[in-house]
């Protein structure tokens, strides 16, 4: 996406500077060159979404913002600080969370010592009650194992873990692949709660509707570089683009 494109999205009222700004990201896996030029602007506040294909390279965005893809090139600016030769651990205390697709807890671990592994990497980590009152189910089954959980159950466990690091900017990667409609339901309520809590978010969504029940701006994604914005209140007006990038 153009600095120009760019430049004509919306201006939050308190600031112009973006909380995070990626320009010209490249990222390659071995020597596979998947990511060409992404451009994204995330303003403090915002839920913002990365739409595309299957394979379009959305998730290897998250993985390239997060420094877990060794071999990368291009600008990551979080807070107004350069992120892109920082390995993982440091980007993860500057204050960003990944929560991957697979989510990534330890199955024979119960629910209370998976929340409790994570160090908090500065203040603001939500305590464990806090996140039982975003996630009820976790409650009742404090002493469960991973693997004695349900899939929606796990990802709530696993949205739960990263909260607790004081991280402020949320990286969340297909959170209601797989889920029962009850379920992604809940996890659109949670996500609509975190944003009011000063949250910051950025979602891989393949549910398009999901996406748009919850995105203030959605960015598309096609052959690993960024070639639209639109803005979730003009979706109605874009539908038409929407079909043709997304087949919606």
């Amino acid at each position: 996406m153009s600095e120009e494109a760019l430049a004509t999205a919306p201006k939050s009222a308190e600031t112009s500077a973006p909380l995070l700004a990626v320009r010209g990201l490249e990222a390659w896996y071995g020597e596979s060159h998947v990511l060409h030029g992404i451009d994204i602007d995330v303003r403090r506040g915002e839920v913002v979404t990365l739409l595309g294909r299957n394979g379009a390279g959305k998730t290897t965005t998250l993985k390239s913002i997060m420094g877990i893809l060794p071999k990368r090139k291009g600008s990551v600016v979080f807070e107004g600080k350069e992120l892109m030769h920082l390995p993982a651990r440091w980007i993860a205390r500057a204050g960003i969370a990944f929560c991957p697709e697979e989510r990534g807890i330890f199955s024979s671990l119960s629910v209370q010592e998976n929340l409790m592994l994570p160090p908090k990497v500065k203040p603001g980590g939500l305590s464990v009650e806090h996140i039982f009152t975003l996630f009820p189910n976790l409650k009742e089954r404090l002493s469960s194992q991973g693997t004695k959980l349900s899939g929606g159950e796990q990802q709530m466990l696993a949205i739960g873990r990263i909260l607790r690091t004081g991280a402020n900017l949320l990286l969340l990667d297909e959170p209601t692949e797989g889920l029962a409609p009850v379920i992604v339901q809940q996890i659109g309520r949670t996500i609509a709660q975190l944003k009011q809590q000063g949250f910051t978010i950025v979602l891989v969504e393949q549910n398009f509707h999901f996406a748009s029940s919850v995105a203030d701006r959605h960015y598309i994604v096609e052959q690993g570089e960024t070639v639209d914005m639109i803005e979730n209140s003009d979706l109605e007006r874009n539908i038409g683009k929407l079909h043709a990038y997304l087949g919606v």
